[in-house]
């Protein structure tokens, strides 16, 4: 009696290739976007911020333009470099309120959360040339003693080892290694300051400071040949001109 050979194997090839439990099916991962990324998904562990030096700080940055986000950028490469454990600090020209923002900004609360940051605030209250109750005098009081203040702080790095850690609470008069001078460049634009007073600081810094400068509608050209990168963030449209006051979480 013959058989038949078809009746004596029941494995098939589709039985074959099936996958054993607890196999990811390619319709299981096609089901989740995150899986087909290059990263599958996952995030890297987070590793704790010990006080660090960098090996490649010292160039001079300018951000300026009619666009929205040079601080932002300013204070994204601030918490990027507190990330990797180095010495930050903030000083903010021209921002010390404005009836459209609160007094507490979410960038404050973020970087006093944030190890190794740190900023403080010297600007007068209003925003200078917008016919908002405040003299251009005390504009320029402020401005002027915001940039004494920022002339102590590079004396500060200048004394300090920059090559080595630095305590992340450490006092910003005893040395950074990333400096910014948030809107130091609109006081400039304005007048405030003495734009060759500001290129004069940025020639000064000791060689392993990085110094970032941000504002100014007009181009910064007195740093030409000054600044290592000069970005202009350039304004293809903006909400204010639409009439939008400032929001909470997008613009403070």
């Amino acid at each position: 009696m013959t058989t038949d050979n078809n009746d004596t194997d029941s494995t098939t090839d589709d039985d074959a290739d099936a996958p054993t439990d607890g196999e990811p099916t390619e319709s299981d991962e096609s089901s989740d976007p995150a899986a087909r990324t290059p990263g599958g998904g996952s995030a890297p562990e987070p590793e704790p911020i010990e006080p660090a030096a960098p090996e490649e700080f010292g160039l001079v940055q300018a951000w300026w333009g009619d666009g929205k986000g040079k601080t932002t950028a300013a204070m994204g490469m601030g918490f990027r470099a507190a990330g990797h454990g180095y010495r930050v600090h903030m000083l903010q020209f021209m921002k010390g309120g404005a009836d459209s923002v609160e007094g507490v900004r979410g960038e404050y609360n973020a970087i006093a959360a944030m190890p190794g940051f740190s900023y403080e605030n010297a600007g007068h209250y209003g925003w200078h040339g917008l016919l908002d109750g405040s003299g251009d005098d005390e504009h320029e009081a402020k401005a002027s003693a915001a940039f004494e203040r920022a002339e102590d702080l590079v004396a500060g790095a200048a004394d300090a080892d920059l090559a080595a850690p630095i305590p992340l609470d450490g006092d910003p008069d005893d040395g950074v290694h990333m400096l910014i001078l948030d809107e130091v460049l609109y006081a400039a634009d304005r007048g405030l300051v003495d734009p060759e007073e500001v290129v004069a600081l940025a020639e000064s810094k000791p060689e392993t400071l990085e110094l970032v400068l941000t504002g100014s509608h007009g181009e910064p050209d007195y740093l030409d040949g000054v600044a290592d990168l000069i970005t202009n963030v350039r304004k293809d449209a903006h909400p204010f001109d639409a009439g939008h006051r400032a929001r909470r979480g997008t613009e403070y």
